[in-house]
């Protein structure tokens, strides 16, 4: 879809039905999770972080039965369709299942089509363009959750696909903000393992990225195989940057301190306590 001022967006419909990719779900989608989803995409959008957002909400005449606690109490809800959009619907888990079913031309054209549409400053002669594109992803996924962090969200369900190899905000589910700091905060009533707790979500964005390193693999030669190893273990000083970088601007703090990380982990400290 092309809109008027130049830019062109992908299409998707939420509680449509069954696709190839509902797995042994519906494809349905309730009124309420609907509504949330609508109103944080572009809550996201306003705040300045990357995210799809939400064009419109139509109201299902479909009865829709869904266990919302998971305690085994299922109950009949209003049904809801959300039309949204995206530069980009293609995922970290978009690549990693062609490289588990060995279709490495596939994952090679798909690779490319992705790099041309989406990346313009790689050039596609360039030898070294999966690289490049690994580093991008590496950089700007760890912006996210930097940001996401810096509002207090929890996007809920952190696996490889729904994590976007444009490293916006997709796939809003189980997600939720703090009312106030707690690393252990889990939105996800289904996480008994609080996987995907707040205080989480920089070191599972470095668990994907290293599933999309594996699913690159096959493309790299031993050389660029140990470079993307490297700019994977930058991940980590890349998010502390922008991390501290974001909360100093709260904070109004101006150059460089070295005791400004210790105050605002002295901060958030304060606010968990209260």
């Amino acid at each position: 879809y092309f809109c008027r001022h130049g830019g062109r967006w992908e299409l998707q419909l939420k509680g449509s039905g069954k696709t190839p990719y509902s797995r042994n779900g519906d494809g349905r989608a309730v009124l309420r999770s609907s509504v949330r989803e609508f109103l944080c995409s572009e809550a996201m959008h306003y705040l300045g972080i990357p995210t799809s957002r939400a064009a419109s909400l139509v109201v299902s005449d479909d009865d829709v039965w869904r266990d919302q606690f998971y305690n085994g109490n299922i109950k009949k809800e209003r049904g809801a369709i959300v039309l949204r959009l995206a530069k980009s619907w293609f995922r970290i888990g978009s690549l990693e299942i062609l490289t588990h079913s060995g279709e490495l031309d596939l994952l090679r054209r798909l690779l490319d089509f992705i790099i041309q549409e989406h990346f313009p400053s790689i050039a596609m002669n360039d030898s070294n363009r999966y690289l490049e594109f690994f580093s991008t992803v590496v950089s700007e996924t760890a912006n996210l959750i930097a940001l996401w962090m810096s509002v207090g969200f929890a996007h809920g369900v952190c696996n490889t696909d729904n994590f976007s190899l444009l490293s916006i905000t997709i796939d809003y589910g189980p997600f939720g903000f703090m009312d106030s700091y707690d690393p252990n905060f889990v939105p996800n009533t289904s996480d008994d393992e609080r996987r995907y707790k707040i205080g989480n979500q920089a070191s599972v964005g470095l668990f994907n990225l290293s599933k999309l390193l594996q699913a690159l693999k096959p493309l790299l030669d031993p050389r660029q195989k140990q470079l993307a190893s490297q700019i994977l273990e930058g991940y980590g000083e890349r998010y502390h940057s922008r991390f501290t970088e974001l909360f100093k601007t709260k904070l109004g703090l101006l150059g460089e301190n070295e005791n400004d990380n210790f105050l605002i982990a002295f901060l958030l400290k304060v606010s968990l306590l209260c």
